[in-house]
């Protein structure tokens, strides 16, 4: 059955063009990387409802394990969030597969990402869209996540460092927007460089948080309350230094 799948899925990223951007690291780590990934996948997300056929192929297939750091190794495929340094984390699992499941991605968009972090969730951003671009405003944070993408073959993927509550206007229009830290409220400079007919998911609040779907339309804003999350808060460009 799951040899089944895989071939679906294939089949499908030869029709939109994203398997063109698929990296070649991986083939070459142990199979029991491969186990713990396929685990994760069947108990800790499928197990809890994620559908998307792309989505599942692409957490199968990201080496999560390389985007934390080494003394997390073992427990990169852990049902929980994982510190990646300077107060940051890299989310669980199964948040990152279910964000991810809710910009319904086709294969053809440009997805802006806010909060690179370590730089996960931009590569399996990366084997599903067309582009990606992602900021991280801590320098440190940046640079390690656009120097480990490259290395790992994310061709696709252009990290910056600054103010995510700026968006990338010169990059705008985005088909979908991800924003893995919470503001207060959400940011209207996002809202502006978001196409008509896109989505963005992101947390909000203060404390308590919702993560959200926003779809933007010719009328204004359409917003759903998906499920209560806990995320690190999302900073101006000053309140960093």
């Amino acid at each position: 059955m799951f040899r089944l799948e895989m071939a679906f899925v294939l089949l499908l990223g030869l029709a939109v063009g994203w398997i063109a951007t698929l990296p070649s690291s991986s083939a070459q780590e142990p199979a029991s990387r491969e186990k713990e990934r396929e685990e994760m996948v069947r108990k800790q997300i499928q197990g809890r409802g994620v559908k998307d056929a792309r989505v599942l192929w692409a957490m199968r297939t990201v080496p999560r394990h390389l985007f934390v750091p080494e003394k997390y190794s073992k427990e990169a495929y852990a049902d929980r969030p994982l510190p990646i340094g300077h107060d940051q984390t890299i989310s669980q699992p199964y948040i990152v597969a279910y964000m991810t499941e809710a910009l319904g991605l086709k294969g053809d968009e440009r997805v802006l990402e806010i909060g690179t972090g370590s730089g996960y969730q931009a590569a399996v951003l990366s084997v599903l869209v067309h582009e990606v671009y992602s900021i991280e405003i801590l320098e440190p944070l940046a640079r390690e996540a656009a120097r480990r993408l490259k290395e790992l073959g994310y061709k696709n993927v252009e990290v910056r460092c600054g103010d995510g509550y700026l968006g990338w206007p010169e990059k705008a229009p985005f088909d979908a927007i991800m924003v893995t830290a919470a503001p207060p409220e959400i940011p209207q400079e996002l809202v502006k460089q978001l196409k008509v007919g896109g989505k963005m998911v992101l947390p909000v609040g203060v404390g308590s948080q919702d993560l959200i779907r926003l779809t933007k339309t010719e009328g204004g804003l359409q917003k759903e309350n998906l499920l209560p999350v806990r995320f690190v808060p999302m900073v101006h460009g000053k309140d960093s230094r």
